[in-house]
């Protein structure tokens, strides 16, 4: 009589095999190709990289420690070794920031219901939850990414992710269709509201609510369409300027916190070849006005803006995968995270394909065009604004 046939099992992992080491590089080499030189040289909030001298860049340099340090407990930190640090003297970049340094706890075996406690991602906004690393044009929507200084802030947060819905986000990552990453079906948390890195300067911390619903209908293909929102009152930063009456400090109005509030839409197509995404938000943010007085206010005012973007999926069996898209933004409001918060309109349009020739390595190509006009939050004048102009960019990428 034969013995039953016993399986070993296996040993189990110590905590530091859990622990995951990856990252990325992005280096770029920029070109202005037109600009109007008898007003304020180029400028774009969401990428310094661009500028009338600049050329080749690193816009970002990361690395990436993750894990399972248990069967409850994930960590993740990220710290960025090409950030650029306002008030740094004669153009110095390429400082070492902390991004993310957060850690998830699973209330439920299945990971359904988890908090996050730390600095990470504000879940307002599609775009903004988008990895760079992932992400089509070179950089987020402005009217998306106008809310959240660098995206992040400290605070805690509950998740609810559903088992079908932990699924399809892990599809949409796994087959490469430039998805968001799990930031679940429903998230609402607290957090300090003044941007990554940086001391809260007010008592009243910001509530955000979002609720993001993925399906795949009968043919496969896979959507998404969510709601987001947020309040809290934002102390701005100040700087002086110059107008008619002189040299002049704006005075936030109120002191203690400017009201900062916005509610967005999202709706996502997933490139299965062809993709759509689009987002638009409506608000209340803090934003210079009352140039014509000899007191400039910031206050709260009202905003809107939003994006469009088409994209198309093309595998070859010889060389990778091919990322054709184009993105029209639109913005009106104030610049929260800017010096004196200066009030803008802009429409902008890119135009850029990525070329992924490995899982390792990418590039783009992509060509910016804008027209529209900020309040320069240089020092130099309150009435300069930034001109229309045109610029092209290619970036590479490894990981």
């Amino acid at each position: 009589m034969s013995r039953p046939t016993v399986t070993p099992s296996l040993p189990k992992k110590q905590w530091y095999e859990r622990i995951n080491i990856r990252g990325y590089t992005q280096f770029r080499i920029n070109s202005v190709l037109w600009n109007d030189e008898s007003q304020a040289p180029p400028y774009h909030p969401a990428d310094k990289s661009i500028g009338p001298f600049n050329e080749f860049f690193i816009r970002r340099c990361r690395i990436i420690f993750s894990g399972d340090l248990s069967d409850r407990l994930y960590f993740y930190i990220q710290p960025d070794f090409a950030s650029s640090v306002s008030g740094a003297r004669d153009g110095v970049t390429n400082f070492t920031q902390l991004r993310d340094c957060y850690g998830d706890v699973y209330l439920s075996e299945n990971k359904v219901n988890r908090l996050r406690l730390g600095l990470s991602k504000v879940p307002f906004g599609w775009d903004n939850m988008q990895s760079s690393s992932n992400r089509l044009p070179l950089d987020r929507s402005d009217p998306i990414n106008s809310a959240i200084n660098g995206e992040r802030g400290m605070g805690i947060f509950y998740y609810w992710t559903p088992e079908y819905a932990q699924d399809l986000y892990k599809e949409v990552l796994d087959e490469g269709l430039k998805g968001s990453g799990n930031y679940g079906v429903f998230g609402i948390g607290v957090y300090n509201g003044q941007g990554v890195s940086r001391f809260d300067e007010n008592s009243n911390m910001h509530f955000v609510m979002r609720l993001e619903l993925p399906w795949k209908n009968d043919r496969g293909q896979i959507m998404e369409a969510g709601v987001q929102a947020y309040t809290g009152s934002y102390s701005p930063y100040v700087a002086p300027i110059d107008t008619s009456f002189g040299e002049v400090v704006p005075i936030p109005d109120p002191l203690n916190g400017v009201l900062d509030q916005r509610i967005g839409g999202t709706f996502v197509y997933y490139p299965q070849p062809f993709g759509f995404t689009t987002e638009w938000n409506v608000g209340d943010g803090p934003q210079l006005t009352d140039l014509d007085l000899p007191q400039p206010i910031i206050r709260s005012r009202p905003l809107n803006g939003g994006y469009v973007l088409l994209n198309y999926k093309i595998d070859t069996e010889d060389w990778g995968i091919v990322f054709p898209y184009f993105r029209w933004q639109q913005y009106k409001g104030g610049y929260l995270w800017e010096k004196n918060s200066p009030d803008t309109f802009l429409n902008e349009f890119n135009l850029g394909v990525e070329w992924q020739s490995s899982p390792r390595w990418n590039s783009r190509w992509n060509t910016t065009g804008r027209i529209g006009r900020t309040r320069d939050p240089t020092p130099r004048s309150s009435t300069t604004i930034t001109p229309s102009f045109r610029a092209t960019c290619c970036d590479f990428s490894f990981r």
